[in-house]
């Protein structure tokens, strides 16, 4: 269910974020030639605009905050630290926010304190130096709150392997993310268009303030990633050779002991590789700490493939198609029947997912990229039947830190304003970015006449009413931790259930609601009820069922 969901995110997530303050295991900060660009200044031009020598940080019209660097690996890494030391600062704060939120037990941290203390003590051997000098030059500029932590650079260093060591402990397919590519026959103009959803959520404050990063390092290609404040490694990026990589996580072996984070290997791939091969030779070159699939677009090669990556093999997925469709699990000859991924597929909402995304392809006889965005914001199951609002079956589960879409050839990406993918999408033209003749003192970065317009459901309140349903399932669930007896009237009970009817955890948490204050025949109604929707995990549907044997055990005691 959700709450132990957030539950297992957040223990693995504080883990990680508290093993740095174990003393006796310290990383070294890496060794920098030339310092003397600490000695660099930011001048705030406007409200909006600051400048840092060439680089720069744009906060543009729709609230995305744009960030250029350039040079040496330090370099880029002060510059980023002194440019967006207010918008990191912010993002940690809502990090530790979101956790608290969440804390578990002060004997669990303890424990995966120490654990991830010892597994993650030689995490900087894994790590190549630019990267470390670069994460270094941040840190540099990171936020005091929080060195009761750990210091700067050791949590710097650290939160770059947060979803990898997350996802480690849970073991679990926690994040279902969806990504595509249509071409060809496919699209109205044969070029390829790749889409994709980052279902990561570490709640909607950290969501808010996208950074669209543009680099150009003095080694290596120039390329462009959506991100954070504070984070180097890519989730989703395009480099400027139309070289394109997002990640999706797979079901994952335990590993022994750390591993480069899979957010630095693509961050490898986008710097250094312009043709699927290249990107093939770097993702084989590291040991990851966990299995993870890299949709790879590329314009030299004119198509995508997904290299996937597990523990101790590498293998390329090809579809042949004009299409190519990734969830959540392997699909290459090599992988698929593994033990691991078939758990996955049997237990989880990948499959699903994947051949819901493959039915809205084939619904369009040629895409465009705003059919595209429209696949991404599909909230339905497959044949179109509705799941409820948030289902993790869904494409679209209003939870993406960012949702964007790349057409390699061309050089152009569209990124989502927040929230989700709902708003509107904002469009980027690699060429013109990293044209010498570029300046954003007298231009736009984003090509306002690409922009996709925002989605019927925000614009008519879809997104707020669906905020005002989940605080509402929040307050529930607050009293039920907090074994509060508080009576919702039937009034404010239809409301709930008429704003997200078809969604399966509304009844199973009315169904809580009403186990808590021992009417056991309505709470029983309604974890039926849950039954009849569409429930995309297996353990949740154990959990619903757990719950209606309890009561029926009860009843037979009586």
């Amino acid at each position: 269910m959700k709450w132990i969901k957030y539950i297992l995110i957040s223990i693995s997530i504080i883990a990680i974020v508290l093993f740095v303050a174990v003393r006796s295991m310290i990383l070294e900060p890496p060794a920098v030639d030339n310092k003397d660009v600490l000695q660099s200044t930011v001048i705030n031009i406007n409200d909006s605009l600051s400048l840092c020598k060439s680089d720069w940080l744009k906060l543009n019209d729709g609230g995305i905050s744009e960030l250029y660097i350039s040079g040496s690996p330090f370099e880029m890494g002060v510059h980023n630290g002194m440019l967006t030391k207010g918008l990191a600062g912010k993002q940690e704060a809502y990090f530790f926010d979101f956790i608290s939120s969440l804390i578990p037990s002060k004997a669990t941290l303890q424990y995966l304190k120490y654990f991830i203390s010892y597994f993650n003590k030689d995490l900087d051997e894994y790590i190549p130096l630019p990267l470390r000098q670069e994460i270094y030059g941040i840190s540099l500029f990171a936020s005091d709150d929080y060195d009761f932590v750990g210091e700067k650079y050791h949590r710097i260093l650290n939160y770059h392997a947060a979803h990898d060591i997350g996802h480690t402990i849970q073991n679990m397919n926690l994040v279902n993310c969806t990504a595509f590519s249509v071409q060809n026959e496919l699209t109205s103009d044969s070029l390829l268009i790749i889409g994709r959803n980052l279902d990561f959520s570490a709640g909607d404050d950290f969501a808010r303030n996208k950074l669209v990063v543009f680099c150009e390092p003095d080694t290596g290609y120039n390329f462009a990633y959506i991100s954070w404040g504070g984070m180097i490694g890519v989730l989703s990026g395009m480099n400027e050779h139309g070289l394109t990589v997002t990640l999706n996580s797979a079901k994952s072996g335990i590993p022994l002991s750390a591993k480069t984070p899979v957010s630095l290997i693509s961050r490898e791939v986008l710097q250094y590789a312009k043709t699927i091969d290249e990107a093939y030779t770097i993702i084989q070159s590291y040991d990851s700490f966990v299995s993870e699939s890299f949709f790879v677009g590329s314009a030299i090669d004119k198509k995508a493939v997904i290299i996937e990556k597990s523990l101790d093999a590498v293998a390329i997925y090809d579809s042949k198609e004009s299409k190519l469709v990734l969830t959540n699990h392997f699909q290459s000859g090599e992988l698929k029947d593994t033990e691991l991924n078939l758990e996955s597929i049997e237990e989880g909402c990948s499959m699903y997912r994947l051949q819901r995304t493959h039915e809205l392809i084939d619904g369009h006889k040629q895409l465009d990229v705003e059919a595209v965005v429209d696949i991404l914001r599909d909230k339905n199951g497959k044949n179109n039947r509705s799941i409820g609002i948030g289902n993790e079956a869904a494409v679209n589960q209003l939870i993406c830190h960012h949702s964007v879409v790349f057409k390699p050839e061309e050089k152009l990406m569209w990124v989502s304003k927040f929230p989700y993918q709902e708003n509107d999408f904002v469009a980027y033209d690699l060429n013109k970015v990293f044209s010498e003749s570029f300046d954003v003192q007298t231009q736009e970065v984003t090509v306002d006449s690409l922009k996709i317009d925002a989605s019927e459901f925000y614009q008519s309140n879809g997104v707020h009413n669906i905020w005002h349903y989940r605080s509402q399932l929040d307050s529930i669930k607050a009293q039920l931790s907090n074994d509060a007896k508080t009576t919702i009237d039937d009034a404010t009970i239809e409301a709930i259930i008429e704003q997200n009817k078809d969604f399966y955890y509304t009844y199973y948490i009315l169904g809580q609601y009403f186990e808590s204050i021992n009417e056991g025949d309505k709470a029983l109604a309604f974890y039926k009820q849950s039954l009849n929707c569409k429930i995309p995990r297996m353990v949740d549907k154990q959990q619903v069922l757990n719950r209606i044997e309890g009561i029926k055990n009860e009843y037979d005691n009586k």
